[in-house]
Order: C-alpha cells, then structure tokens, then sequence
C-alpha cells in the first residue's frame, strides 16, 4: 500500500513540478530515468566488483547529453597528485609540479576531470544547495575509494573543514555530505569499513581565508597558509589518514591540511576528491 501511495504521490509531483537536467534545465522523461542510486535506495543491492558510474549515478539528475560531458581521469596520471597527463601517451610518471614542490600528502586521486558538466553538478551541491547531490557523488567517491585503497590502509577519513563563518552561510560542508553515507554504502556492499572513523572536528580551519577561486597557484598557497591545525594530537597519532575534498585544483589546502596533519603525529595522508582540475 505504502508502494502504491508513493508512486501516486510520485505521478503527481511529476505532472506538476516535471523533473528537469539540473544543468541545461531540459526536461527528462522520469519513467525512463530511474537511476541506479533509486534502485539502491529501494533496497536493491551493488555489486563490489561492478561498482556504479557516472552516468548510472546521475540518470534522474542529468539529461543523455549532460551525461556524456563527464570526463574521468584514466591514466597516463601523476602517480603522486594524480594529474591526468593531456597526452594519453606513455605511462605513469611523477609530474614537473611534484617534482619541483614535493607534497606533505602521500597520494591523491580523483574519479573526474573538474571541467564541463561535472563542474556544473559541483557547483550545484557547493553553491546553490543542492544537496541530493550528495549521496549520488559520495557513492562515486566511495567507488574511487575502493578503487585506489586497501580498506585496511585507512584508519581515519577526515573532510577537509569550512571556518565556522562559511559553515554558517553555507549550512553544510559538502565534504563531510559525500563520505556521510560510506558506511550505509559498504554495510549494502558487505564491506567491513566499522574500523574506519569519519571524524570532522580533528582538523580544524582556524583562520578566514578568502575563496581560493580565481587566484593562481602562488596566491593560492599564501592564501591558506597556515589556515588549519589538529584539535586533538592523541586522535591521530601514527594513525593513517584520508583526507576527503570536492576538488582538488592546486593542491594548496590539501597540502596545507596534510601538513597539519602530519605535525600532529598522523603516519601518513592521502587525499580523494571529486574532481582534479587539469
């Protein structure tokens, strides 16, 4: 009864508000958009070993063409920030960026290009609060996770913090949203991931600093100097971290949160973000 009720109440709000691609606004057929996340929800389980995509993630959210615009980071990459290198020539090897600045964080890897259609879908969740978005792109986080990292080679999964300020008039952070469902997620998956911790008051952003958009590398890393600091050393000490990001563009507050991290007696950081800038 309750099925049948929800899929009235379903039909309704669909013939009076019709879904929309949250891009380009097109409409979208809902009958043939139920995406893999619905599916999930309605207790249908996943697979480990086929673990959902983009597309399969944002059918419901994204038109056919919307869809096609995400790009995912495939190798040649920096095997240490995990830049996707624009000749597809060659294999893997450390970039100029790394070798000429080495970084505090061990790794760090993304599922996406941050360009397109994909930069669209961020900046829905980041800025105009859509925050449906966030289980649909954690399940693609988690996916990157599982991907790149042992479950046993983590031990604390830390978002990286908003100051209190932007925390306030934002109303969320929108890193601690994408791991929020992990463990529901590796519970459906039959994954043990109970001896990981999500903790969002270890690290902390104890200065203002202004919007890291718009600002080149070298304005960038004097900007976030120095902004972060370990609430609590006991928590991480020699324990192994996974910093937790929407997009990681220069590198600057991953590199600045793992060096916070890391006076603070952490064994190791490693970093996953949504989106890689190019």
């Amino acid at each position: 009864m309750r099925h049948i009720l929800r899929t009235i109440i379903a039909a309704l709000q669909e013939a009076v508000f019709p879904t929309r691609c949250i891009v380009c606004r097109a409409f979208l057929k809902n009958k043939q958009q139920k995406s893999l996340l619905q599916n999930f929800q309605d207790g249908a389980s996943l697979d480990c070993q086929n673990m959902p995509s983009f597309q399969n993630l944002m059918t419901g959210f994204l038109c056919p063409t919307c869809l096609k615009g995400f790009i995912p980071v495939e190798p040649p990459i920096c095997p240490v920030c995990g830049i996707m290198f624009k000749s597809r020539e060659g294999e893997d090897h450390v970039c100029g960026e790394c070798l000429t600045s080495p970084k505090k964080f061990r790794i760090s890897r993304s599922p996406g290009i941050y360009d397109r259609e994909f930069m669209a879908v961020i900046h829905c969740l980041k800025y105009k609060g859509k925050i449906q978005l966030a289980r649909p792109l954690g399940m693609l986080l988690f996916s990157a996770f599982i991907s790149f990292w042992g479950i046993n080679s983590i031990d604390i999964i830390v978002p990286v913090p908003l100051h209190i300020k932007r925390f306030r008039k934002r109303g969320f952070n929108q890193a601690y949203l994408l791991v929020r469902d992990w463990k529901l997620i590796a519970e459906n998956l039959n994954i043990g991931l109970s001896n990981i911790r999500i903790d969002t008051n270890v690290l902390i952003r104890n200065r203002w600093t202004d919007p890291q958009t718009g600002l080149d590398r070298k304005k960038r890393m004097t900007n976030i100097k120095n902004a972060f600091s370990v609430n609590d050393q006991t928590i991480i000490k020699n324990k192994r971290i996974l910093l937790v990001d929407d997009v990681y563009t220069t590198g600057a507050t991953a590199n600045e949160c793992a060096k916070a991290l890391l006076r603070g007696n952490a064994e190791y950081v490693d970093v996953l973000t949504l989106a890689r800038a190019m």
